[in-house]
């Protein structure tokens, strides 16, 4: 009898473990945990470690090699930065949610980090989106982040500094 209700303690308590759409690892947390869900897919990936298809273009000059990622959490940090969990940034998104898809936006002025969007398979994320945008005086960038888990992750970045040419770079990590 003992045995049974040790067996199904145990089994309860890896179910319960199952990560999903729903559950964070911090309770304190307003919004989606992007900067904990890439730090996890960060180290699955550094075990795992998948040879990827790597694309870098510099103002439409590209070149691309197959390598393999010796350090994914530099690879996700502009992903990882895109915290928007932050204390200060508390209640400055707006949550909604539309055919599957969760979005997180802010208006701010003072907040680069426009839209997060997460598409989303049954309770795993399918597509997760972070549009980034700074503007000053003298400087102006738009960021556009898009990670497929397990298949692609793209970076796009343009920059315009007053007075110098507009840059746009673009990175992309096909995972095989």
């Amino acid at each position: 009898m003992n045995r049974r209700i040790y067996i199904l303690l145990l089994a309860v308590a890896f179910v319960s473990c199952n990560e999903d759409k729903k559950s964070k690892a911090n309770t304190n947390l307003l919004y989606f945990d992007l900067k904990g869900y890439f730090e996890k897919e960060a180290v699955r990936l550094q075990k795992l470690n998948p040879v990827v298809n790597k694309t870098v273009s510099v103002n439409g000059k590209q070149e691309s090699k197959k390598i393999k990622i010796a350090d994914w959490k530099k690879e996700f940090a502009v992903f990882i930065n895109a915290d928007i969990n932050k204390a200060s940034w508390r209640g400055s998104f707006d949550i909604s949610e539309q055919n599957g898809v969760d979005y997180y936006t802010s208006d701010s002025k003072k907040i680069p980090i426009k839209r997060v969007s997460i598409k989303w398979n049954g309770e795993r994320a399918g597509l997760i989106e972070v549009i980034i945008a700074n503007k000053n005086i003298l400087f102006q960038s738009n960021d556009t982040l898009r990670y497929y888990p397990d298949s692609l992750y793209a970076i796009k970045k343009q920059q315009k500094i007053k007075l110098l040419n507009t840059k746009s770079y673009q990175i992309t990590g096909k995972l095989k």
